[in-house]
This record gives C-alpha cells, sequence and structure tokens, in this order.
C-alpha cells in the first residue's frame, strides 16, 4: 500500500504536465504527421509500420552490425544533447558549444546512417568533405578543450572514420574481393563510431566527476 501511494504521490500536476508537454505530444504529432506525409507519398499502413525484416520476410539480423552503428551514433547524440541541457548558462571555456557540436554532428551521421544518404541521395563526394570540414573547423574552435579532456579519443575517431572513406575510395583496386573489402571499411567505420562514442562520453563527462567528489569531500 505504502508503494502505491508514494506512485500516486508522484502523479502531480507539473509532472504530468511536463510528460506530455515534453514526451506524449512531440511523439503523438511526429507519429500523425509521419503515417500522412508517408502515405500521401504512396506507402500503405503496413509499409509503414511493419519492419522491414517483416515486410521481406528475412532474418531479423540483417544488417545488424549497420543498425548496430547507426545505435553508437544515436548514443553520442543523446549524450551530448542531455549534458548540454544540464548546462545552466554558457560554459565560459566553450564547453557547451563544443559538446552541441559533437551531438549535432553525431545525429547527422545516424540520420546518414539510417537513411543511406551518402549513398543514394547525396553524393560521397559531397557529404565526406562537408563531414571533414566540420571536424577541423571543431577542432580548430575547441582545440584547447579538446586537448585538455582527450585529444587522443578525438584523434582517434577521425583517423578511423578517415581510414574508412580511404578504403571505400580505393576498393575496387585492391588485390582481395570486394566482402573482404567492405569488412575493413565497415569495421573502420564502426570502431570509429565506438570512438566518436567515448569521446563525446569524455567531453560531457568531463568535470562532473570533480565536482561530485568535491561535493562529498563537503
Amino acid at each position: 500500500m505504502k508503494i502505491v501511494n508514494n506512485v500516486l504521490g508522484s502523479f502531480t500536476a507539473e509532472n504530468m504536465s511536463l510528460c506530455f508537454k515534453y514526451c506524449c505530444v512531440p511523439a503523438l504529432v511526429f507519429y500523425v504527421i509521419s503515417l500522412t506525409v508517408m502515405q500521401l507519398s504512396g506507402f500503405t499502413l503496413v509499409e509503414i509500420l511493419r519492419d522491414p525484416a517483416q515486410q521481406t520476410k528475412q532474418s531479423s539480423f540483417l544488417g545488424f552490425v549497420s543498425n548496430i552503428g547507426t545505435w553508437l551514433w544515436l548514443a553520442a547524440a543523446t549524450i551530448c544533447f542531455f549534458r548540454v541541457s544540464t548546462f545552466g548558462k554558457p560554459s565560459p571555456d566553450g564547453r557547451k558549444s563544443m559538446i552541441r557540436m559533437a551531438g549535432w554532428f553525431s545525429l547527422v551521421l545516424a540520420v546518414d546512417d539510417f537513411f543511406l544518404i551518402h549513398d543514394r541521395y547525396i553524393t560521397e563526394g559531397i557529404l565526406i568533405p562537408l563531414y571533414a570540414g566540420f571536424l577541423f573547423y571543431m577542432l580548430k574552435r575547441q582545440l584547447d578543450n579538446i586537448i585538455k579532456i582527450d585529444g587522443f579519443a578525438f584523434i582517434m575517431a577521425g583517423g578511423l572514420l578517415a581510414g574508412s572513406v580511404v578504403v571505400d575510395a580505393v576498393q575496387e583496386i585492391l588485390p582481395i574481393s570486394y566482402g573482404l573489402s567492405q569488412a575493413f571499411e565497415e569495421g573502420f567505420k564502426f570502431v570509429g563510431a565506438a570512438a566518436w562514442l567515448y569521446f563525446c562520453y569524455r567531453i560531457s563527462a568531463f568535470g562532473l566527476r570533480t565536482h561530485t567528489t568535491d561535493s562529498e569531500n563537503a
């Protein structure tokens, strides 16, 4: 009974209002708009709502590694945006700006991977230079913070992702099978995404441990 009372006690007007305002209503609006737009584009409700594996009667593990890679980008974006939301005001050292940039970069790559934008809609010759340019811009603007927090993780992530691009560019002339070259390309990309997730964790967690330790000591 005590547990029930505690649960019901959390049913405050403020909690319910926040849940509807920031969760339920936006999700419902997105759901309705998605169904409407997709139907107007010629898709049926079944095609919109059911997983591709169900519709094609293929294994649920089809594209397994690629899907996990998208999760890594989304996880990185989530960590960054959550950390940005905890900053009260713009940080004097620019860390909030750096974390926000990392979050948006992660989200863009997640969308690119999920919808295969670089394969079907915008050529890699345009997107890859834009991605590289953004990373150089971020490095230039946030060099002090990146070095102070974890410059190695940043360089590791960028180097691995660059390795994926290089393999993709020369795979037709490599003396190995296409499947093996894909394994190398996607391997660089997957580990690079993991390294980027780790970098995002590092820049988001920086200072929190010190703050917690100081509070506990106080």
